[in-house]
């Protein structure tokens, strides 16, 4: 148990991958605090997770905010980003640039701003892992700021990975996985995604959020890994 005894912190750790990831990580041995935007989702996180796991209610588009919850927290092993909102899929000709910037605010800024926090507190050995996606690999009609966001979180982890050495800065970069991240969806609609993704993708199935989590936890726990992007997507970028 690599992890056991080790602080592990998850920003956006209150559902979906984050949350999978906190608890993969619990089970691990590690010391867990998950953080999100509201008491009611960290409370429901909590719930889902071992005995002795921490929750923060903090506001991630808010530098100030950050700052404080890692002053708060004193030494950390690890640092885990996976907060983001859906990001919305728009032609370029009905795009609003100025709407399309707020996507960059908690999936970019928000990372960029958890990691200066964090930095001072990460103890030797330690690591950041952020999250990126597909998006940037194999884009489609409408996918401009999508594969903006995800290049831009690759481009970021690889120079952090220099500026922060010998801490370890990596990235997950995950296809279509079944979380509550397409809730807002429609379900007919959601479910005709994941039937089509399925189809088309070499495993024949879209992913889980356990199975994306393992990542998260082998970039905590490689040692010789650093400015790497792993990609968990069924072989969807082959296709």
């Amino acid at each position: 148990m690599k992890l056991h005894g080790q602080r592990v912190v998850v920003l956006g750790g209150t559902s979906g991958i984050g949350l999978a990831t906190a608890r993969a990580a619990a089970e691990e041995g590690a010391e867990v605090l998950v953080a999100s935007s509201t008491s009611a989702g960290v409370d429901r996180a909590l719930a889902a997770l071992p005995t002795g796991a921490q929750g923060r209610v903090a506001d991630l588009s808010r530098t100030g905010r950050i700052r404080s919850l890692f002053e708060d927290l004193g030494e950390i092993h690890h640092l885990v980003y996976t907060a983001g909102e859906p990001l919305d899929l728009t032609p370029l000709a009905t795009l609003d640039p100025e709407q399309a910037k707020s996507f960059f605010t908690v999936r970019f800024f928000g990372a960029l701003a958890a990691v200066q926090a964090a930095a001072p507190h990460l103890r030797p050995g330690g690591s950041v892992t952020l999250t990126t996606g597909i998006a940037k690999d194999r884009p489609g009609p409408g996918w401009a700021v999508a594969a903006a966001v995800c290049g831009a979180v690759e481009s970021l982890i690889r120079a952090l990975a220099v500026e922060l050495a010998p801490i370890r800065v990596n990235a997950i970069s995950p296809g279509v996985v079944r979380s509550p991240l397409w809730d807002r969806m429609d379900e007919a609609d959601r479910e005709r995604m994941y039937r089509e993704t399925a189809a088309a993708v070499p495993t024949g199935r879209v992913g889980e959020t356990d199975e994306v989590a393992h990542a998260y936890l082998f970039a905590m726990t490689q040692p010789f890994a650093t400015g790497t992007v792993i990609t968990v997507d069924g072989g969807a970028i082959l296709v």
